[in-house]
């Protein structure tokens, strides 16, 4: 199996991200795990260094200090360029099902990225009342102010196939949070890559509490339009 490295990060996850290593290590024996832990105060940051010193093929980085989600990301994608040909994003609070890992493996053949979509024909999302509302609307609004032809742009279940993504660099995106996630999509799209979807069932977290800032939403508004205007 060509070289793959899963990444997730990780803030007060545990007993989640247990659970998430575990169905990886039985189920994936080939792949490597990349972890980036922004100092977690539940115990999800000593299961992780204990885990990541019995198994090799787990690599942990602890930050001081929550320090958001699109800087974890972009160190993943940093140090997945330097040695290994796919890397696969996903969230550590098990509403991600690592089932789809073979999927994007596979369609990483033939594709430059790949997204695992709610709001596709065949895809579901778990969410409820007016989360699944603003999940749902928000990504229909964001693919009508940017005409692009996919309908999911905010979750982080997603492949990248960094043999071909050689021009991508993450560190130009100038958005914060989850509309990281929107930006990125954006970026790849305008550099002419090869997007692909397929559709998944997203499961609402039964653990543990969101971790989306009510300013998450203005941010996310803003930086569309800034996209729409400026950049496109």
């Amino acid at each position: 199996m060509t070289k793959t490295l899963i990444f997730t990060a990780t803030y007060n996850e545990y007993p989640n991200i247990k659970i998430l290593i575990s169905k990886i290590l039985i189920n994936y024996p080939s792949l490597n795990i990349l972890v980036v832990d922004d100092n977690s105060i539940d115990g999800t940051k000593e299961y992780l260094q204990q885990i990541s010193k019995k198994f090799k093929r787990i690599k942990i980085f602890i930050r001081p200090k929550k320090m958001g989600l699109n800087t974890a990301h972009k160190f993943a994608f940093n140090y997945a360029k330097k040695k290994y040909a796919y890397l696969i994003t996903m969230d550590a609070d098990l509403s991600h099902n690592t089932k789809y890992i073979r999927k994007i493996i596979k369609l990483l053949k033939k594709n430059d990225f790949v997204i695992g979509s709610r709001y596709m024909d065949g895809g579901g999302c778990g969410y409820k009342g007016f989360r699944l509302y603003l999940s749902y609307f928000g990504n229909k609004f964001i693919k009508f102010i940017l005409g692009l032809q996919i309908n999911e742009f905010t979750t982080s279940y997603r492949g990248f196939n960094l043999t071909r993504l050689k021009r991508i660099n993450l560190k130009k995106i100038k958005s914060k949070g989850y509309s990281f996630f929107l930006e990125t999509i954006f970026l790849i799209n305008k550099m002419n890559y090869k997007i692909t979807e397929f559709p998944i069932f997203f499961k609402d977290r039964n653990k543990g509490k969101s971790k989306i800032e009510k300013i998450e939403v203005i941010r996310f508004f803003y930086n569309l339009f800034r996209l729409k205007l400026f950049y496109s």
